[in-house]
């Protein structure tokens, strides 16, 4: 979030933006490999960077990004604490080794980073606005563990998108109040938690409008481009995704065959 602000207050170019966020996602990747996150994907680091460096900023938004930022995350960390303690009785994990960096973390990091420029750059020339969601759809395409894997999650992101864009039509057509909003946003985020770890084309369903009415609050933006962008910046970023994926996959083949 911090990053993205200083790229909007900066006034950077959006072809310089969507380089330092895929740059950032490529290291966000290795880092997570090696510290064996799971999920161990960057994708949203993609989203606070991409979303932050698409708004207006000033000087004066880093304040508000550290109070909200800064807020959220010591929220979230004192509940998932407090959850861990009351189920375990103890906030001591068993120590286990780091394995060094392998051949499939380096491979995840270019492929991560590759996959994040190219939907950039041909959602910011194609589209223009909203190139972040494009970078987004293609680092969830190539997040699966085998190209199978990635193809899978590349339609799911897409099929899921589309019908999420319906449900977030309707639901902007109502014109609802900014508390309303805030209701209904919460109702899809519990919805999301429920299906993410299940099934990511139903959990595209409930996050699709979720972040569609977080931006219609934020943003000066028509419902029709916001539903339009997110349609077509979706497609760009799965389109390159599952191509990214595919010819990473030919390469790491490529030895093998010899």
């Amino acid at each position: 979030m911090l990053l993205g602000t200083a790229l909007s207050a900066l006034a950077t170019p959006p072809l310089a933006s969507v380089a330092v966020v895929a740059t950032l996602a490529a290291a966000v990747t290795l880092f997570a490999y090696r510290s064996q996150w799971h999920p161990p994907g960057a994708l949203f680091t993609v989203f606070a960077a991409g979303a932050c460096a698409s708004f207006p900023a000033t000087a004066a938004t880093f304040g508000l990004v550290l109070l909200v930022g800064a807020s959220s995350v010591i929220w979230s960390l004192l509940v998932t604490v407090s959850f861990v303690l009351a189920r375990r009785g103890s906030w001591r994990l068993p120590t286990r080794p780091r394995p060094p960096i392998g051949a499939v973390a380096w491979e995840m990091t270019a492929t991560v980073g590759a996959a994040a420029l190219l939907a950039g750059i041909a959602g910011a020339l194609l589209i223009g606005t909203h190139w972040y969601w494009a970078m987004v759809g293609a680092v969830a395409a190539v997040g699966g563990a085998h190209v199978t894997a990635r193809l899978i999650r590349g339609v799911q992101r897409l099929v899921g998108t589309l019908l999420g864009v319906l449900i977030a039509a309707g639901l902007l057509a109502l014109s609802l109040p900014p508390w309303a909003v805030l209701v209904v946003a919460i109702t899809l985020q519990a919805g999301a938690e429920l299906f993410v770890g299940r099934n990511y084309g139903i959990a595209m369903v409930f996050i699709t409008p979720l972040a569609l009415l977080m931006i219609s609050l934020a943003s000066p933006a028509t419902p029709d481009m916001l539903l339009r962008d997110r349609v077509l910046e979706t497609v760009i970023g799965v389109a390159v995704g599952t191509v990214v994926a595919i010819v990473s996959a030919a390469l790491r083949r490529r030895p093998s065959l010899g």
